[in-house]
């Protein structure tokens, strides 16, 4: 990991995740500042309503949930529920820290009432393969490392 330097703050970050290579990477300005493996969607790629497929475009950060949450808290409803999960199992846990992502597309402006995050996994085993349902899961102490590199209005583009 590479630590959060003034200048890496003063270049604009945007994020760009790659669903091939099942990879986000953190930019400032055209710097490579971080580089994490991902998981998508089980289910493809897409943006209806009901899909629980990831969708592509642009989208820009517009909530940051989770300040100063334990490592494996479980949301539920954006809410921390006090809970620590556990690794591996078969639920779809939400952990961590919550990056809400807002479509800026029309084909993807649904994406915040669909709920769409960046978020923590309590499926590490399965990062780097397409296992989520929709959103993009990170290892918890790489979210935790993505949440405090980045703003509220981070651009992201999530590309096939």
């Amino acid at each position: 990991m590479i630590s959060t330097s003034t200048k890496e703050r003063d270049r604009p970050q945007s994020i760009v995740i790659d669903i091939k290579r099942q990879l986000l990477k953190l930019r400032g300005g055209e710097q490579l500042n971080a580089s994490y493996p991902i998981s998508s969607s089980q289910f493809g790629l897409g943006s209806e309503e009901g899909s629980f497929r990831t969708p592509t475009g642009r989208f820009r950060i517009c909530e940051k949930i989770g300040d100063h949450a334990p490592a494996w808290m479980i949301f539920k409803g954006r809410i921390p529920t006090g809970k620590i999960a556990a690794p591996g199992g078969k639920e779809d846990y939400v952990l961590t820290r919550i990056l809400w992502l807002e479509g800026l597309d029309e084909e993807n402006e649904n994406t915040r009432k669909r709920y769409i995050y960046i978020h923590g996994t309590n499926q590490e085993n399965l990062i780097g393969t397409p296992a989520s349902h929709g959103c993009i899961r990170l290892r918890n102490h790489e979210m935790i490392d993505l949440y405090d590199r980045v703003d509220t209005g981070t651009a992201v583009h999530i590309k096939s």
